[in-house]
């Protein structure tokens, strides 16, 4: 099983989009309007409950609530790596 990097912080930006912060220092950019399709994310639509996104204690994914969340991997997987001025 492949180890992911653990997630440092996280920060909700405009247009549905995440920008992750994981323990190596590299930086993310994950694109979250593809969920908005799928019913378990359909909360994320609200921007106020999109803005209300924290790491895991562990750093092990994102969460919104205790039903809503991802994994590291999907992050560190399908993040656009960011480019830091």
């Amino acid at each position: 099983m492949k180890k992911y990097p653990k997630i440092d912080s996280v920060e909700p930006l405009t247009g549905k989009k995440l920008k992750v912060k994981f323990k190596n220092n590299i930086v993310r950019i994950y694109d979250c309007r593809p969920l908005l399709k799928l019913s378990p994310f359909f909360k994320l639509k609200d921007d106020s409950f999109f803005r209300g996104v924290r790491p895991d204690k562990h750093g092990y994914g994102v969460l919104w609530s205790d039903d809503i969340d991802l994994a590291e991997s999907e992050l560190w997987i399908h993040g656009v790596k960011a480019i830091e001025p």
